[in-house]
């Protein structure tokens, strides 16, 4: 009797651990998309090391979505370098896509970037754009 209760508090004190870790409950632990976050020369050199680490393999370097990982997988990504491809999209569905994944792609985890790195990279994946990549605006 004893030991199916051990099992369930151990189980129990698992799936608690990261919230408690942070300092909050695991509600106060998801990420607040609309959460602005300082743009800055510090955060957006990490945020190109992250996209080089984690993102141009897929992605490319220039954003073009053309790559042998990309083609081996089937997949066909957008083309951030042209700008349509990221203009219809605001900051929090990136932000979303982001740190949930799509399809194929991972998640980007809190623990390996937090909200104000995933806010830089969305500005860098921006920037690859050579024509107008300004997110659309969410309904209020």
């Amino acid at each position: 009797m004893l030991k199916p209760f051990l099992l369930f508090c151990a189980a129990g004190a698992i799936a608690l651990a990261p919230a408690v870790m942070k300092g909050g409950s695991p509600q106060e632990s998801a990420p607040a998309p609309a959460a602005k976050a300082r743009i800055s020369p510090e955060l957006q050199a990490k945020a190109k090391k992250l996209y080089e680490l984690d993102c141009a393999m897929c992605h490319g370097d220039k954003g073009d979505g053309k790559t042998d990982i990309a083609k081996s997988m089937n997949v066909t990504l957008d083309d951030w370098s042209e700008g349509k491809a990221l203009a219809g999209k605001s900051d929090d569905a990136l932000f979303d896509t982001i740190r949930k994944g799509k399809g194929n792609m991972p998640a980007e985890a809190e623990s390996r970037a937090n909200d104000a790195l995933v806010r830089n990279l969305i500005h860098y994946i921006r920037g690859l754009s050579k024509g107008s990549a300004e997110p659309v605006h969410a309904a209020q």
